[in-house]
């Protein structure tokens, strides 16, 4: 099978551990166990996210002047490199040393115009304390908003239309390579004013809708979206919170879940299902195997009636 694998933040920033790369590291090599029988079996394409990772670096750019602030293409290739390396040479170290793996740094097309730009949502960077949210929103023209207990900044996410490197991720498929590819979503760039050249745009693409552009241009078998649970959850974290085991995309409503966090991985799953006629499944990595046997997880497919809970 050609499966693509979008791993969920957790997979190498867990909420409230300090950003090292220590840390990303070894939650990386965890995240490999289960990625490496795969890799063995089946043709394989890995996204990540990079929410904290490109927030922080833009952080780290903006406190050293405001000239060299780096815009969120740029920060968005660099952690394409940064992650898509600690993710080959860990899962390099799991499968045997002849299997070849490669990281595509990855432009992604998205619309200049999209809605998106007037209404930020994708969460970036560290969390700060009220306080300081408003503190660093005034000086420095940001906006936050509440995540968890604290305060993250917020960024602009347009929806993802094209894959621009989706050939030379073909080629390295067919050369049984695994590919680490849309990272963070992938590079957000734009042909501005109706023109025809491409450019960096300030944004950060959702990874899940991006994978599943990803998957649909690669006509992948199944997409995996890798969260922190087991499954999609109605009315979660209340005393009747229910899982979802099967579910046909049109039958559970993206709006139904938080937008900057399960909302776009249904999105995601049902537009990759809706428009394949292939299954998502949407669940944790140490379950990877029992989804890709089509037990696991929450599983979207347009063969399902309805809606199954459990």
């Amino acid at each position: 099978m050609r499966i693509v694998v979008a791993l969920g933040g957790n997979a190498l920033q867990r909420r409230g551990e300090p950003m090292t790369v220590a840390g990303q590291r070894h939650n990386i090599a965890v995240a490999c166990k289960s990625l490496a029988p795969v890799a063995q079996e089946h043709e394989l394409v890995i996204t990540h996210g990079n929410g904290p990772q490109v927030g922080l670096l833009a952080l780290q750019a903006a406190a050293y002047d405001e000239v060299s602030a780096y815009p969120f293409d740029v920060l968005g290739a660099q952690t394409d490199g940064m992650i898509g390396y600690l993710v080959e040479q860990e899962l390099g170290n799991l499968v045997p040393p002849d299997k070849p793996l490669a990281t595509v740094v990855t432009m992604v097309v998205v619309d200049a115009e999209d809605p998106a730009f007037a209404a930020p949502t994708k969460f970036v960077g560290p969390g700060y304390p009220a306080e300081t949210a408003d503190e660093l929103g005034a000086r420095r023209g940001w906006v936050f908003r509440q995540d968890g207990a604290a305060w993250r900044r917020v960024v602009p996410s347009p929806k993802p239309q094209r894959i621009v490197e989706i050939r030379p991720i073909e080629w390295l498929l067919a050369q049984g390579c695994v590919v680490i590819a849309a990272g963070g979503g992938g590079i957000p760039t734009a042909y501005v004013g109706g023109g025809s050249t491409l450019t960096g745009i300030e944004a950060v693409i959702d990874k899940d809708r991006a994978s599943a552009v990803l998957a649909q241009e690669l006509a992948a078998d199944l997409l995996v979206i890798a969260t922190d649970v087991d499954a999609v959850y109605l009315d979660w974290g209340t005393p009747g919170q229910r899982a979802v085991s099967r579910v046909h995309p049109d039958a559970l409503d993206p709006g139904l879940f938080p937008a900057g966090s399960m909302g776009p991985k249904v999105e995601a799953a049902a537009q990759f299902a809706r428009a394949t006629g292939r299954p998502a499944a949407i669940g944790s990595l140490d379950q990877l195997t029992s989804m890709l046997d089509g037990d696991g997880g929450t599983r979207i497919s347009v063969q399902t009636e309805g809606m199954e809970i459990r």
